[in-house]
């Protein structure tokens, strides 16, 4: 197993339209390099006082190190649903299981300061935080809650201390917390 970037070369995505069928599969770091449209997933953990469970990602990472984002995000594999998928990078990140409901999903682009680019189809999920995490020092930096108000506030006044998949996924995810609360 080789390293690119903080990138294994032995990891593949799977390619995807833009009606999430499946075209086949790329080396991570090609895909990322090309702006092939692949198939990823973001979790949102909540705890029990409503506060969103963020991480900062490690220093090490190939793109957005250090900046904040959602508890957990990645790709799954070939033949792994969703929903496994989440539930194995949770644990492997942040050390941590939670029931996952799949809430919806989006397709971004955005292209980073090396040049490599996310042009992704994330399919979001949320859960409950049972207790604190044991994150993956090489996968996570930091990591706190934080309630959604101060999280819109800190992302108002602080953008680039944030992942662009957040920001691109803040709308969808007011709306879905509104809808949870009707």
């Amino acid at each position: 197993m080789t390293m690119e970037s903080g990138i294994t070369t032995q990891e593949h995505v799977v390619l995807v339209n833009e009606q999430d069928e499946v075209l086949g599969t790329m080396e991570k770091l090609e895909a990322h390099r090309t702006g092939a449209l692949h198939r990823a997933f973001s979790v949102f953990l909540f705890d029990d006082e409503g506060r969103l469970l963020l991480q900062q990602r490690a220093a090490s990472k190939y793109h957005s190190a250090l900046l904040w984002t959602n508890t957990c995000c990645s790709h799954p594999r070939l033949d792994e649903s969703l929903e496994m998928a989440a539930k194995r990078r949770l644990a492997e990140e942040m050390g941590m299981d939670a029931d996952l409901e799949h809430r919806f999903s989006f397709i971004y682009n955005a292209t980073f300061e090396n040049g490599l680019q996310e042009h992704e189809l994330d399919h979001v999920f949320f859960g409950r935080a049972s207790g604190p995490p044991q994150p993956d020092p090489s996968e996570v930096n930091a990591w706190r809650f934080v309630g959604i108000d101060v999280l819109r506030t800190e992302m108002e006044r602080s953008p680039a201390q944030f992942t662009a998949w957040l920001h691109h996924c803040w709308p969808m995810l007011m709306a879905a917390l509104v809808a949870e609360r009707a």
